[in-house]
């Protein structure tokens, strides 16, 4: 199966170690703003709601997530990355997230967000949206 984040990777391959938490018994975080960032997309299309606020800044986490099952995440398209690599502390990554109605296929939409991440040790984590369309 192919990944949800639309990386060419398999799901095990990509996004599953980060969801799961741990990969050969060793804890794993994705290594950058833009790893991060296809993860939580990938928990957005696979209704994983713990991995959305265990990677969410506590200063802006909300006190619970409720996602619209209406909603079913189908592409995801990175538009440019700003910092948020290897050697950083801080990132910023632009996207475009589709998704379409679950009752009616037909209706489709797409969401273009500019969100920051930050990182605390080895974790990456979502901090805001800077700007949404």
């Amino acid at each position: 199966m192919r990944c949800p984040c639309n990386s060419g990777e398999s799901f095990e391959g990509c996004c599953a170690k980060y969801l799961q938490g741990i990969e050969g018994g060793t804890v794993v975080y994705p290594p950058t703003a833009e790893a991060l960032m296809r993860s939580r997309y990938t928990a957005f299309a696979r209704g994983d709601v713990s991995y959305l606020l265990r990677t969410w800044h506590p200063d802006t986490k909300p006190a619970s997530l409720e996602l619209d099952p209406d909603q079913q995440w189908y592409s995801l398209e990175i538009l440019s990355t700003s910092r948020g690599g290897y050697f950083d502390d801080d990132g910023v990554v632009s996207f475009r997230a589709s998704y379409r109605s679950a009752a009616n296929r037909k209706l489709r939409d797409s969401l273009t967000e500019t969100s920051s991440f930050t990182r605390q040790g080895k974790q990456w984590l979502y901090l805001a949206a800077l700007e949404i369309h």
